[in-house]
């Protein structure tokens, strides 16, 4: 939502500064329990956007309050993670301990330099009845070469070895919220994310609202099928969502099965989700959940460019496209991607080639996309005579 690695997500560090111009305050909350807040707060602030150690909250340190609310303060309790989850222990009065060591309760975090046979011994105290709290079950993590297993894999295989279900204190559970209330305060609080399953998720858990961002792993597609427990409260491309009114959609007065939003209807009809209107293409993506993506039923976009004078919503084989952005396309992008833009006439020849990226080249993902979203923005825009 913020950054990817070792760069900010476009946009995000303006968008952040205009907030707190606003008079906003800000607190970055994150289930990567291996970091200190102080080592977060660095790395935004290296990547243009301002943050103080105080501003940022972790999954292990609202681990170690669960320990403190659960066992006491000054207890001895293994650390099985990094040294952010060292770091929260100790800030909480506890007393980091060995996995051989006495111990109250074990707490577990993600840590790239955990051992096996450190893993080994925790699952068998585990089993043995010792008190296990998890900072967070996330099963992947960004890494600088590519998606790699996160602290979530090493809680399911403890887990099944244990038969032990953990204490979890990050997103989507409450403790980690509760934490960032607890140490930031604000009397109404808004929760926003880029992820359903747990951002979203955990601000329901909360009942505090929450705003989705398209900037990460969530697209239209997973948006439409999202459960009531998954739906966000307001929706932006970014997070220039923070800085502009959401207006709720209206239900349509004829049958009831659609809603009216942003210059754009969508309604269920045939057992599809379709999308038609005036509005401008990024507007379907600006409303709130009850109505546009946010309705029931499923969804496609067969044919991109619907013929009759609308679009239809994308589909899975579109899950990008919405969240794009505006730069322009280079000649080589074009090139790499394997077809050149024509107009409309090839808005098929696009969906075929992005429904069937799983088979290409990781390195050639980008330029698909980027090519893809010129030629479907070119045909929305400014489509040929007698086509719209």
């Amino acid at each position: 939502m913020v950054y990817v690695g070792g760069e900010a997500v476009p946009g995000a560090p303006e968008h952040l500064r205009a907030v707190r111009r606003a008079g906003m305050r800000l607190a970055f909350i994150t289930n990567n329990a291996a970091r200190t807040p102080q080592v977060v707060a660095e790395h935004l602030t290296a990547l243009g956007v301002e943050a103080r150690t105080e501003d940022v909250v972790t999954s292990a340190q609202a681990a170690a309050h669960l320990v403190v609310e659960r066992h006491g303060a000054g207890v001895p309790v293994v650390c099985l993670g990094g040294p952010g989850l060292e770091a929260a222990l100790r800030e909480e009065g506890l007393c980091p301990v060995g996995v051989d060591d006495d111990a109250e309760a074990v707490v577990t975090g993600y840590g790239p330099d955990v051992l096996w046979r450190d893993i080994m011994r925790v699952a068998v105290r585990i089993r043995e009845g010792l008190p296990w709290v998890a900072s967070n079950t996330d099963t992947t993590i960004p890494t600088p070469f590519g998606v790699a297993p996160g602290h979530g894999v090493l809680v399911d295989t403890l887990r099944r070895f244990s038969g032990v279900e953990p204490a979890v204190a990050g997103k989507p559970q409450r403790p980690l919220l509760d934490e960032t209330v607890r140490r930031v305060g604000g009397r109404r609080p808004l929760m926003v994310g880029d992820r359903l399953d747990t951002d979203i998720e955990g601000a329901q858990r909360a009942g505090v609202p929450a705003l989705l961002v398209l900037t990460g792993v969530t697209g239209l597609p997973e948006l439409v099928d999202a459960p009531p427990a998954l739906r966000p409260t307001y929706l932006s491309t970014d997070l220039g969502g923070l800085l502009v009114p959401h207006a709720a959609p209206q239900r349509l007065a004829d049958d009831g099965n659609g809603w009216r939003a942003g210059g754009w209807v969508a309604a269920v009809r045939d057992g599809a989700l379709a999308v038609t209107g005036e509005g401008h293409p990024r507007r379907l993506v600006a409303g709130r959940r009850r109505g546009g993506v946010g309705a029931p039923g499923r969804h496609r976009l067969d044919r991109g460019h619907d013929r009759g004078g609308g679009a239809r919503a994308a589909g899975p084989r579109c899950r990008s496209l919405a969240a794009m952005t505006d730069e322009p396309v280079t000649a080589d992008a074009v090139e790499r991607s394997g077809f050149e833009p024509t107009g409309i006439a090839s808005i098929d020849e696009v969906l075929d080639r992005v429904a069937g990226l799983d088979e290409r080249p990781l390195e050639e993902h980008a330029a698909v996309f980027e090519t893809a979203h010129a030629e479907l923005r070119r045909t929305l825009d400014d489509p040929p005579d007698g086509s719209a």
